[in-house]
């Protein structure tokens, strides 16, 4: 069976190309770039008329750091990458990847700010790194094709998305994301619930959580008191349209300003009515995904990187995928986030919201420049990329159709849904960062409590926003 999907973002009237790769093969296979051994004055991506000053010669080290790490499902195949060009180069990377938590984004900014950053970074490419692009402390794509004409001549540059700053593009993208529901299939079948659809409303939810909990469980699997970010983003989203959710409002009083309050409103009154965790307030977000996979909840709305935390979770070894349960993995599916008002269930957010930057002083390096240039284009090439894009997206200009007998049954029904998708819509809390998100992401608790009102915690999050 052979797959491939085209999507439409209406965020930036963007088409993403969305693959799907059945290997696990750690050289990604015949067409990555040959790799410079870090002392010719070309990368891979380079010609014989470019002029690039003269690396080093013997291995190079440099240092990475990368999103995938944890339950990201790219976190081994990021390893075998990296392993496969060590060994076909001789350079080194020393790897400073994290999860892609609040934590991890402040200490990359953290990193900028004090001279610590790496050679190479994966990173969001939205509002959160505007501050170090604002700096100069990353180089322009198109700079790098100065000396390196090649340089991500694989991707379609109108999917590459442009900076927040000033409009040029900085990251080089591997694979995109999309946000959905997961679902604990036992535990719906138990409480006499069909399984959610394309047609899936919130009524709908609201009314299947009613029974899932009367049969003894969690309905919803939610740490509002640390990950609140996926309801938000979903509940806002609710409330308006694919066309405007990434419209920040000017003032709580506006049309999108009131959507924004119905959103919170919405997430009150699921708490309300006690369908998320009992410790939802005070729980990690760890331990509300362990109440998921181990079949306590039955809803989890998260990211496309959370497949790998769950099949991981049906492994007795999870760095061991021959330890894969799949009678455990097959109680596990994905289906849509239930819509409301004009948005279909079938919206999803997603897009390609991350890419490999370069950093101004590794690029102004000899000795670095051009094995940090050819470490991009291995990690970004034709053969690397659909390993990682998997179920999700990329912006390879040649998207290769693939064999998806290679996948889990967990991969197979995540494309099964993104088949069905009607549109993609990037992630608004990636244009709302910073302490502007304080008060309803810090703040979820007492909205949800009502200890501070939804209309108060908007208007303090936007005042915040718009006058920063």
């Amino acid at each position: 069976m052979k797959k491939r999907w085209i999507a439409a973002i209406l965020a930036g009237a963007m088409v993403l190309s969305v693959t799907a790769c059945g290997g696990q093969d750690s050289t990604g296979g015949g067409d990555a770039p040959t790799a410079a051994q870090g002392n010719e004055a070309n990368s891979a991506g380079g010609s014989d008329e470019a002029s690039a000053p003269a690396a080093s010669s013997g291995p190079v080290e440099l240092v990475v750091t990368t999103t995938f790490a944890g339950e990201d499902t790219n976190a081994q195949n990021y390893k075998d990458a990296v392993a496969a060009w060590e060994a076909e180069t001789g350079n080194v990377v020393i790897d400073t990847s994290a999860s892609a938590d609040e934590t991890f984004k402040a200490r990359v900014v953290t990193d900028f700010e004090t001279g610590s950053e790496p050679d190479v970074l994966f990173f969001f490419n939205g509002a959160d790194a505007n501050s170090f692009i604002e700096a100069g402390k990353v180089v322009p794509i198109d700079e790098i094709r100065e000396t390196y004409p090649e340089y991500a001549a694989n991707m379609n540059d109108d999917l590459i998305t442009a900076s927040l700053v000033d409009g040029k593009r900085y990251a080089v993208p591997v694979n995109g994301i999309w946000e959905a529901m997961f679902i604990n299939t036992e535990i719906l079948e138990e409480a006499g619930v069909s399984k959610p659809g394309a047609d899936y409303t919130m009524d709908q939810f609201k009314a299947d959580c009613a029974k899932i909990k009367d049969a003894g469980y969690t309905p919803i699997a939610a740490a509002l008191g640390n990950i609140p970010h996926y309801w938000w983003e979903f509940a806002i989203f609710n409330n308006q349209s694919p066309a405007t959710h990434l419209d920040i409002p000017a003032s709580v009083d506006d049309v999108n300003g009131q959507a924004w309050v119905a959103g919170m409103n919405d997430i009150k009154e699921l708490y309300e009515l006690g369908y998320f965790p009992d410790n939802t307030l005070s729980a990690t977000d760890d331990e509300t995904f362990a109440m998921f996979t181990d079949g306590k909840a039955a809803f989890l709305i998260d990211g496309s990187w959370k497949v790998g935390g769950i099949v991981g979770a049906c492994q007795s070894d999870p760095d061991d995928p021959a330890t894969l349960d799949e009678e455990k993995l097959a109680k596990f599916d994905v289906t849509y986030v239930p819509g409301k008002g004009d948005r279909k269930a079938t919206d999803l957010i997603g897009g390609i919201t991350s890419g490999y930057y370069i950093t101004r002083k590794t690029w102004e390096d000899p000795k670095k420049q051009a094995t940090a240039v050819n470490f991009v284009e291995y990690m970004s090439s034709d053969s690397i990329v659909p390993i990682f894009a998997q179920h999700a997206a990329s912006a390879l200009k040649n998207a290769p159709e693939v064999d998806t007998a290679q996948f889990n049954a967990l991969q197979i029904k995540s494309m099964d849904m993104m088949a069905g998708a009607t549109s993609l819509t990037g992630v608004l809390q990636d244009l709302f960062q910073g302490d502007c998100r304080v008060p309803t992401f810090d703040g979820m608790p007492e909205i949800v409590t009502g200890r501070v009102s939804a209309e108060d915690a908007v208007a303090e999050g936007l005042d915040i926003y718009n006058n920063q």
